[in-house]
């Protein structure tokens, strides 16, 4: 029984206190009833997924608390400088939002801020008036997706530092661990386990600065108005409004904040899902029964096929390929939402609604299976050195190629020369070892001893543990003997 440990425990998800109340009850009686049961738990995937607060990134009453903050900042704005009386912030400040309120109104109007404002105004009374006050619906919306995102990211750059530490460790474990190294498919020259995953390491380290920089280009709030040019609403207030909510603020907008922040957001995501999809392409191809250097867990009551008792699939890998190729698709969808007609149209809210939950979740969910896999897969170093010597020493060709022409042999004769040798030990078997024996341009030049040292593992070895220096995983004193220039 493989067990399994728990790599986040403060992200398992759970309802909020007053009950499971993520999905929308009109989707279970208008839309669900027409649903196949696997499209209905796929949409329960994307959607039972939480905030931090229990709250979906899709509910109504996530966009809720996410309105009221912006309006709440603008109005404590307004009345710092007298224009809202200090009498009727009290009520403000306590102003709350029917869900099922919003949703009724929603339906009649066909607006959600409107809905919202409408829903809200009515806990208010008569300091209701005040809300809203020179602002467009953009202000609010796009200064909340900015907080909202924020949020997202640094959600996921916690993910993803806990996959950084899982691959590290792996790396660390294998930094010796023999294997060939592979160029189009084909052996090429050793290499270590661990160097591979040092590669992945390093890999994963940019695409958190990748992301940590997208989060601070999306962390800017705009209160400017309905063409950005601050007639309603002066530049002093969305500076404090921005200052009060943790944002920057947008230099200069039309109507919304403009959507290469956004696109840039998406496209780190679709970066970052397509590194998880390179890492699970290697894994797909060493668990493959010619290679079998590497597997994925598998618990003894899993199933690998229905038909086929014996299989042990690589589903989590192909798992996430799958995942992958919906977040690239989402980044072109971000790119298309950056150009938009004069100062906005709204032909980014709709895809937005589905890219940016969707895109986050996805990716969320890609971060914690593959830590997962890498923390429980099952490495098989025999395996990696038997593929090692299948070719007979042919994969030391070049390092006996370099030898001859140190001896003073012409580079291309050289060349030739091992080329040849190097085919026959692949074709006919043998050891190329042998073969070079045979050859009188080559014990010319080189004693018995010479050739058998062309064919020591650890002249491949000697600065594997520069590259683990240089991505930070080991300190120069821990290098073990020959591990430095």
């Amino acid at each position: 029984m493989i067990r399994k440990r728990l790599l986040l425990p403060n992200r398992v998800r759970l309802p909020p206190h007053e009950g499971f109340s993520w999905v929308d009850r009109r989707f279970l009686h208008d839309y669900a009833a027409r649903l196949s049961r696997d499209a209905i738990l796929l949409y329960f995937f994307f959607t039972a997924v939480s905030d931090q607060q229990g709250l979906s990134f899709y509910s109504d009453a996530s966009i809720s608390v996410r309105l009221k903050l912006p309006e709440k900042a603008v109005c404590e704005a307004w009345a710092a400088r007298g224009v809202i009386p200090a009498n009727a912030m009290p009520a403000i400040r306590q102003a709350t939002c029917s869900v099922d309120r919003m949703k009724e109104i929603e339906r009649e109007t066909d607006h959600d801020v409107i809905a919202f404002l409408r829903a809200t105004g009515e806990t208010v009374g008569e300091a209701a008036r005040f809300i809203h006050l020179g602002l467009t619906s953009s202000d609010v919306i796009d200064t909340a997706l900015a907080m909202q995102t924020v949020n997202a990211v640094d959600q996921l750059l916690s993910r993803l530092d806990i996959a950084i530490d899982v691959v590290g460790r792996q790396a660390l474990a294998h930094r010796k661990t023999l294997m060939i190294g592979r160029t189009h498919g084909v052996h090429a020259e050793p290499i270590t386990f661990g160097f591979k995953l040092a590669v992945w390491y390093d890999e994963l380290r940019r695409n958190r600065v990748r992301l940590q920089a997208a989060r601070e280009t999306i962390r800017v709030g705009k209160i400017s108005g309905a063409v950005g040019t601050h007639a309603n609403v002066p530049p002093d207030i969305e500076e404090d409004v921005c200052v009060a909510l943790g944002l920057a603020v947008a230099p200069v907008s039309t109507q919304i904040i403009q959507r290469d922040r956004h696109a840039e957001v998406v496209a780190a995501l679709a970066v970052l899902a397509s590194s998880l999809d390179k890492f699970a392409v290697e894994i797909r191809h060493l668990a493959r029964t010619e290679v079998r250097e590497l597997e994925e867990a598998f618990d003894p009551g899993n199933q690998g096929s229905s038909a086929m008792p014996h299989k042990r699939n690589p589903h989590e890998s192909e798992r996430l390929s799958g995942l992958a190729r919906l977040v690239r698709g989402y980044a072109v969808t971000a790119l298309e939402n950056v150009a938009l007609w004069h100062e906005r149209d709204i032909s980014n809210s709709s895809a937005e609604r589905v890219i940016f939950p969707d895109a986050f979740i996805i990716v969320d969910y890609m971060l914690h299976l593959f830590a997962d896999l890498v923390d429980n897969w099952v490495v098989y170093p025999e395996r990696m050195r038997q593929n090692l010597d299948m070719t007979g020493g042919a994969i030391f060709s070049q390092r006996a190629m370099l030898k001859l022409i140190e001896g003073g042999l012409d580079r291309q004769v050289a060349y030739k020369l091992i080329q040849r040798n190097a085919m026959l030990a692949w074709d006919k078997g043998g050891h190329l070892r042998d073969y070079l024996r045979s050859e009188p341009d080559v014990t010319a030049l080189l004693t018995d001893d010479q050739i058998d040292d062309l064919f020591d593992y650890g002249y491949h070895l000697q600065h594997i543990d520069r590259a683990f220096e240089r991505v930070g995983l080991l300190d120069p004193a821990q290098s073990g003997p020959g591990g430095r220039a």
